[in-house]
Order: C-alpha cells, then sequence, then structure tokens
C-alpha cells in the first residue's frame, strides 16, 4: 500500500523535497515558492468544485445520442461551430476544460470536436477579445482571432490524425 503511495505521488513528493531543501538553503525563495503554491491551492479549490457540479449536471441532463448528434462523427460544421462557441464562451482557466473535454469524449463528442473545444478555450475566449479589441483594436483581434480559428482546426485536425494511427482505441 505505501509502495502503491509513493509510485502514485512520486513527482509530487520529489518537488516537496525540493521545496523544502531550496526553502533551507534560501528562505526568502522557499517562503515565496509555499505563498505562489498556497494561492494557486485556493484558486483550484475556488474553482474545481463549480466545475465538477456543471459535470455532474451535464451528465445527468444530456444523453449520450443528443451530444452524439451535435458534436459526434458526422456532425460538420455543426458540431465545430458548437465546440467552438462552448469553448469561448467558458469561464476559467484551461485546467479546468480538460474534466469537460473527458465528459464529451465519454458522451460519444468527436475528438475533432473536443480538440476545437480545448483550443478555443486556451486561445478564444470571449472576454479576452473584448479586452484586445479595446486595448490593441479591432483589426488586430479580428487578425489574430482569424489565425487563432485556423490553427485550431488545423492542429486538431493532425492530433485528430495521429492519435487514431498510434494510439489503439479506448472507452473513457
Amino acid at each position: 500500500m505505501m509502495k502503491d503511495f509513493l509510485k502514485r505521488y512520486k513527482v509530487f513528493l520529489l518537488l516537496i523535497i525540493i521545496n523544502a531543501a531550496i526553502g533551507f538553503v534560501m528562505p526568502e525563495v522557499g517562503l515565496k515558492s509555499v505563498n505562489i503554491t498556497k494561492q494557486n491551492l485556493i484558486e483550484m479549490i475556488s474553482i474545481i468544485p463549480p466545475i465538477f457540479i456543471l459535470l455532474g449536471l451535464l451528465d445527468v441532463w444530456v444523453d449520450r445520442a443528443t451530444m452524439m448528434k451535435y458534436t459526434g462523427k458526422g456532425s460538420g460544421f455543426k458540431g465545430v461551430l458548437i465546440a467552438f462557441v462552448l469553448g469561448s464562451a467558458a469561464a476559467g482557466p484551461l485546467y479546468a476544460a480538460f474534466p469537460v473535454a473527458g465528459v464529451m469524449l465519454k458522451k460519444g463528442s468527436s475528438l475533432f470536436n473536443v480538440l476545437i473545444f480545448i483550443g478555443a478555450w486556451s486561445t478564444t475566449k470571449i472576454p479576452m477579445l473584448t479586452f484586445e479589441a479595446a486595448n490593441l483594436g479591432i483589426a488586430f483581434t479580428l487578425t489574430r482571432l482569424a489565425l487563432s480559428i485556423i490553427g485550431i482546426i488545423i492542429i486538431a485536425g493532425i492530433t485528430e490524425k495521429l492519435l487514431k494511427t498510434r494510439t489503439p482505441k479506448r472507452v473513457i
């Protein structure tokens, strides 16, 4: 049991040891590291529970057939558009997108649309676009948005092809 625990959390435990060593040698750097870690933990604790509540509701309220119809294989442009809008309208840090993506895959969304969703979440959030437009100009914002959309589609297509040819199919 202890061996399994150590194996599972070896990287985490190694980082704690390294952080403690740095704190012992350079106390000011160690204190700053602890404070940053505490702030990140508080942020995650405030974000993760609402995400999991929403995921539970998504899992219960949206049946697999509906998800497959709108974002599954064969959903075409409609599925891409839905994935893109969901990712762009979402709030929260990128690490919150991955549990949502997992539920989407479980419910039958195509890998391509899930990758579009993650790409949109990371690069085309609506608040970021409004900030850019106000501070950098509409021309810059529209150019970056267009290039981001093209990039997301290309990356999703390449990633889907690479994952389909190199990994066996598995159910999440």
